[in-house]
């Protein structure tokens, strides 16, 4: 336990030993009854107004602060080591409210844990037939958390059944919701019947994690095809979130999105939880999800590893040989396995690393060039060393013999190595 946190529970502690004099309740009833009513002026309303304000506004802050949770139990198979972590610090929030999903089968709302990145809930399902897979795959398909300036959608969980097949304990990912949200609404969809249904539940939202490190980064790296802008960083004791924007014009060209981009607490990168992004006419928002920083913090840095590339190269292959052909693009790999003539297209397969998108790609001669039409049996091609190759057809509106293949340039996965301090 962290400084911090001994400090919170001392003071709770301490909070919780307070009482009120037994004569207090008498002595307050007399002045009641004692004193005559009085006509309060419309100035004296506002002043009580912004008493009553405060006063809230202050309470409120101060029982976040104060704040020390409880243990959640029975959730350790579905709880990564920074969840578990804080489990047992007493960091949950219990809910312990029950909702029948058909028949026997009931949902139950055990709990829940929740800072200013994310709300994760715990729920288990029973089902006394041995259905409960079933159950959860029809009757329960999680989409939106609501309430009082809250509407999130449902953003991922993992599950774990029993041998038996009766019991379900799982966890549900969404934002975070607002503070002022004392009332939740779980909104589900029932596959069996085709409706959404809901299920309300009390929650305190006092009872939120607090904030650890909260900034702003506002630094830009320059890519092949446009910048990204990594505007802030967000740390919680359950997670770290960067957010920024981007204008990358190929950025959903290959498979690897900002998967390439590390958080390096202390020398160490920070496991990646996953990422989400959201195109508009301005351009691209995004955010990326990383694991808690530790409680020792002694630098702290963004490396943009890998990103999505670009290279131009008017590249002419000769097809003249029938044989497959192996060569070379700016480094990569590929290989021309055959080239076949059907009744009216020529199909050209190829194979390169799954990351590989080839761009402004033609056949013919320099006399006359085919645009490629359409690209079809994509499969991918597994490696010992795990990795992937990736085989496809490449299709050409024409039945004549091709004397080349050109190709104007290729996407694929550059490093970057760029280094961004967060802190130092």
């Amino acid at each position: 336990m962290n400084k911090i946190e001994k400090k919170l529970k001392e003071e709770k502690q301490r909070i919780d030993k307070l009482e009120a004099p037994s004569e207090l309740e008498e002595r307050l009833r007399t002045a009641l009854t004692q004193t005559k009513q009085r006509r309060y002026s419309p100035k004296k309303w506002f002043i009580a107004a912004i008493a009553m304000f405060l006063f809230f506004t202050i309470g409120y802050h101060y029982h976040a602060f104060a704040f020390y949770g409880k243990k959640i139990f029975g959730f350790d198979e579905v709880m990564n080591g920074t969840l578990q972590h804080l489990n047992e610090e007493g960091m949950g929030q219990i809910i312990d409210e029950t909702y029948q999903l058909h028949n026997q089968a009931e949902l139950t709302i055990e709990a829940v844990m929740t800072d200013a990145n994310r709300m994760i809930i715990y729920y288990t399902v029973t089902d006394d037939e041995g259905n409960v897979d079933h159950v959860h795959d029809q009757w329960f398909r999680p989409r939106k958390i609501t309430g009082l300036f809250t509407n999130v959608h449902y953003e991922g969980g993992q599950w774990l059944v029993n041998e038996e097949g009766t019991e379900l304990k799982g966890t549900m990912e969404f934002a975070s919701p607002s503070p002022f949200s004392k009332t939740l609404t779980l909104h589900f969809w029932n596959q069996d019947e085709q409706v959404e249904k809901t299920h309300a539940f009390s929650y305190d939202p006092n009872q939120a994690m607090q904030t650890i490190i909260k900034q702003k980064i506002n630094e830009t790296v320059q890519v092949d095809k446009g910048h990204i802008t990594f505007d802030s960083i967000v740390a919680t004791p359950s997670s770290t979130m960067i957010e920024g924007s981007l204008r990358v014009d190929n950025f959903d060209r290959v498979n690897l999105g900002l998967h390439g981009i590390e958080l390096v607490a202390n020398g160490h990168p920070i496991d990646l939880l996953g990422s989400s992004s959201s195109s508009s006419l301005t351009g691209t928002t995004f955010d990326i999800r990383y694991d808690a920083l530790p409680e020792e913090l002694e630098s702290l840095i963004l490396h943009v590893k890998e990103f999505v590339g670009y290279s131009k190269l008017d590249a002419v292959i000769s097809l003249e040989n029938e044989d497959s052909v192996q060569t070379k693009l700016d480094g990569e790999e590929m290989t021309i396995k055959q080239v076949e003539h059907t009744s009216d297209t020529t199909e050209v397969t190829i194979v390169t690393k799954e990351s590989l998108l080839l761009d402004d790609v033609y056949i013919g001669s320099d006399q006359e060039k085919i645009e490629l039409l359409t690209t079809i049996n994509q499969r991918e091609i597994p490696q010992v060393n795990g990795s992937f190759l990736k085989e496809r057809t490449l299709v050409f509106n024409t039945t004549e013999k091709p004397d080349q293949l050109f190709i104007g340039g290729i996407h694929y996965v550059k490093e970057y190595n760029e280094v961004i301090e967060v802190m130092d």
